[in-house]
């Protein structure tokens, strides 16, 4: 067979794109640092940071090769561990290098790793969040990428999910939602209102999170093609549309419009077109930036009046959002558009029943393999910190700086020091 020559155009957009998505986590970071009280916003934004270094090393040394490695229906082999065979030549059917693949498809792992850290965020010790994203940036993420991108069983039995609905978005939505419950819930949690503390950071964060959406999913074609071009403007149209639908729902329950939900807003209409992006039709897009809103909106209501902290609503915004979006492809799809199938509005069934057994399936993976994850972790290692460590806050705890050089941290560590070492006694003698 011939091999596919490189296209220097679709090249350089992939890499683009790739850097597009990796700037997404500084987004993220400065999006859930809005979200937490001022004396959690350094380590909240360090478990995002700290992605960019774990994930890496982790996609790099296996986890791509379990993703894109041929192999059963389940994972991927080993055969390109360590980068083994990634180079300048590209896969079969492709047109950028292989190396070029491999980069833009990890910082997808990244990012969705530091997803999941808006679950456990004010409480959960540093050590033990950095092997918990190890661990999972291994076990869960590449799995669920192999099931629906790498020649998985979802990939054969005909689901589509253009950019991620599977292993990012459900994937850090319900993995969010059993760390939530292993870890458990702030000592504040239903006591006292726990309130962001910086609704700039979250509009700022959100907008370089939309930004960063467009090489997001118009990268996932993985060149310039018809695919892409929809993609890319489908994610201009279903958020902007949840973000109108928001504002109606907002002022419908309070009379007010607020940042926080503006923010949310956006990202639940990003990750709702992330599946879809290049298999429905512009004006379908826009409908289901409405749609979208709906279920999570409740959800993010529901919530608060439960025992679950899951802090930044990861469950609703990703695992809802895109559990939504998957499910819609089998209603919406359009051949005329993506050239692939029609959805059940178009005369076809099949598609439907495709993308439900993705639904199914994703949600139970991610929760029980993040369950069992996090569950050896507190045995071996413990999650938490005391109460007061969670008083204090995790900036100081935990990195020996703030987020915000008030001092007044860094002295209560200090004068407890003080106050726990041992008082010297005179020698007698």
């Amino acid at each position: 067979m011939e091999a596919t020559a490189i296209d220097t155009g679709d090249t350089a957009w992939t890499m683009t794109a790739g850097a597009l998505v990796m700037f997404m986590t500084i987004g993220l970071g400065l999006f859930y640092a809005g979200l937490v009280r001022s004396k959690n916003g350094l380590n909240t934004f360090m478990m995002c940071i700290a992605a960019l270094a774990v994930v890496t090393i982790s996609w790099a040394v296996v986890g791509y090769s379990l993703a894109f490695g041929e192999g059963g229906g389940f994972i991927g082999n080993l055969d390109h561990a360590f980068l083994k065979d990634i180079g300048f030549e590209p896969r079969e059917g492709q047109t950028v290098p292989h190396l070029v693949f491999f980069m833009f498809q990890g910082t997808f792992c990244i990012l969705t790793a530091a997803l999941v850290s808006g679950a456990v965020v004010e409480r959960m010790r540093f050590l033990p969040y950095l092997a918990f994203i190890a661990i999972w940036s291994i076990a869960v993420y590449p799995v669920m990428a192999h099931w629906v991108f790498g020649g998985g069983f979802l990939q054969e039995n005909g689901t589509l999910d253009f950019a991620g609905g599977v292993p990012v978005e459900m994937g850090s939505g319900f993995s969010a939602l059993a760390a939530a419950l292993i870890v458990g819930a702030r000592k504040d949690y239903g006591r006292q209102a726990l309130l962001p503390h910086n609704t700039i950071y979250i509009l700022l964060g959100a907008g370089i999170l939309w930004f960063g959406w467009f090489g997001f999913n118009g990268g996932s074609g993985i060149g310039t093609n018809n695919s892409s071009v929809l993609a890319f403007a489908n994610t201009l149209l279903t958020p902007a549309c949840t973000l109108a639908t928001w504002f109606v729902l907002d002022w419908l329950r309070g009379r007010q419009i607020t940042a926080v939900g503006a923010g949310t807003a956006i990202i639940v209409g990003c990750v709702g077109i992330t599946p879809a992006g290049a298999f429905v039709s512009p004006a379908w897009a826009m409908a289901l930036g409405v749609i979208v809103a709906l279920p999570c909106y409740a959800v993010i209501v529901f919530r608060p009046r439960t025992r679950v902290d899951e802090t930044l609503d990861v469950l609703a915004a990703h695992g809802v959002a895109g559990f939504t979006g998957i499910l819609l492809i089998g209603f919406l799809a359009q051949a005329d558009w993506n050239g692939v199938a029609d959805g059940l509005f178009y005369g076809e069934s099949a598609l439907l029943g495709d993308q439900a057994l993705a639904a199914l399936v994703s949600p139970l993976y991610a929760f029980t393999a993040t369950f069992v994850i996090l569950s050896v972790l507190q045995w071996a290692t413990g999650l938490r910190g005391s109460d007061k460590d969670e008083a204090l806050g995790m900036d100081v705890i935990h990195h020996g700086e703030e987020a915000y050089a008030t001092g007044e941290g860094a002295i209560l560590v200090s004068t407890e020091a003080r106050v726990e070492e041992p008082v010297p006694v005179a020698d007698p003698n």
